[in-house]
């Protein structure tokens, strides 16, 4: 299934769960032609079929955001594009610096920061050719200050930080925005699962006490948001807590 040229489409990757999902139900209610990317291709299938239903416009098409030979297949689809969510990441492990896994620090910088660097190489061109284009690079608050435990996860999404700020800077003077959406606490069904290895418990944790973390659908709502603000207007960087937590270590919980 190929995009029509002249349709008002978002790409939009990490979008098997989480804030990927609910990103890729609220650019569709936007009027997006959502296409949906991750490599979980039943789930991706559900959701365009969920959008579809819902009276919106959506595809799905399964990849894996690390490998560049499929990126750039998959970029052939389209002649120019009018969105691009570099969502695809997630954390692995809360182990100091001293005996982290070199492999879990690898795979995160691969799916946080080259899978973004690759989507955004390869559509960077369809984004300038639909004359008013949008990168946004999902990081975190962890991207800008760091904690005990996190250096792995700090480590990657400080690249992406850094990949959004630089790349703002290289293509000034092109119709294509750089955004960066950086959320704080938000409670998924699978970001903290995935960080503990499916420990529940463990995951539980993180939010214990906490009233009202963020969900998918209020970071969802400040993408489209900033997504949809006329062209002129760039919001290099949104950073969006919960009230609850004033910093990455400081957290008010409840007995």
């Amino acid at each position: 299934m190929t995009p029509s040229a002249t349709s008002r489409i978002a790409v939009v990757t990490g979008a098997s769960s989480g804030i990927g999902a609910a990103t890729a139900r609220r650019l569709a209610a936007e009027g997006y032609r959502v296409v949906v990317t991750a490599r979980r291709k039943d789930r991706i299938e559900a959701l365009a079929e969920e959008i579809e239903a819902a009276g919106h416009s959506a595809m799905a098409y399964q990849l894996d955001v690390t490998d560049r030979a499929a990126v750039d297949e998959f970029a052939t689809a389209f002649k120019t594009i009018g969105v691009l969510v570099n969502n695809a990441g997630g954390a692995l492990g809360l182990d100091p610096v001293a005996t982290g896994d070199p492999a879990d620090w690898r795979r995160m910088y691969e799916t946080n920061v080259i899978g973004a660097l690759n989507l955004t190489q390869a559509l960077l061109p369809k984004l300038v050719a639909s004359g008013d284009g949008t990168v946004v690079v999902v990081s975190s608050t962890a991207g800008h200050g760091t904690y005990e435990g996190g250096g792995g996860y700090v480590a990657a999404k400080h690249g992406s930080h850094v990949l959004a700020e630089t790349l703002r800077l290289e293509i000034v003077g092109q119709p294509v925005r750089v955004v960066e959406v950086a959320p704080g606490m938000v409670r998924t069904e699978e970001f903290a699962l995935t960080r503990f290895g499916g420990d529940e418990e463990r995951a539980a944790k993180v939010y214990q006490g906490v009233a009202e973390p963020l969900t998918a659908d209020d970071v969802a709502d400040t993408i489209a948001w900033a997504v949809t603000r006329p062209a002129h207007v760039n919001i290099d960087l949104l950073v969006v807590r919960p009230r609850a937590q004033a910093s990455n270590t400081k957290v008010h919980r409840e007995q």
